[in-house]
């Protein structure tokens, strides 16, 4: 797993192929590549937990720091049965939403689909 927090004027996409140009570059090949997941986050990962544990969220504002690891293991239990169950509703912010996409693409691959 990758996990990194990018600014607004990062792209997702752009970042995970520029890791691949330089994966190849050390003899990394596609099916090693296609294993890893990246979890990037727009500014900070506090706006996903903000998110995840109150339902919504600005990504274009820092998210208020987090204090308590509790708060943080149960954002993150959320997430996990969000990107499993494909729960839509209330809609993901945009950066949470590609990396729980790509989340789903390694357990599709994973699981031979």
């Amino acid at each position: 797993m990758v996990w990194a927090d990018i600014d607004d004027e990062t792209d997702g996409d752009a970042l995970k192929d520029m890791f691949w140009q330089k994966a190849k570059q050390v003899e990394v090949t596609q099916v090693q590549f296609s294993q890893v997941v990246f979890i990037f986050a727009k500014d900070r990962l506090e706006n996903w937990i903000q998110f995840l544990n109150e339902g919504q969220t600005d990504e274009n504002l820092e998210g208020p720091r987090v204090k308590f690891d509790k708060h943080v293991a149960d954002a993150a239990k959320t997430l996990a049965n969000r990107c499993k169950s494909n729960q839509v509703d209330p809609p993901l912010p945009p950066s949470l939403e590609w990396s729980c996409r790509n989340w789903r693409e390694l357990v599709a691959r994973i699981q031979g689909h």
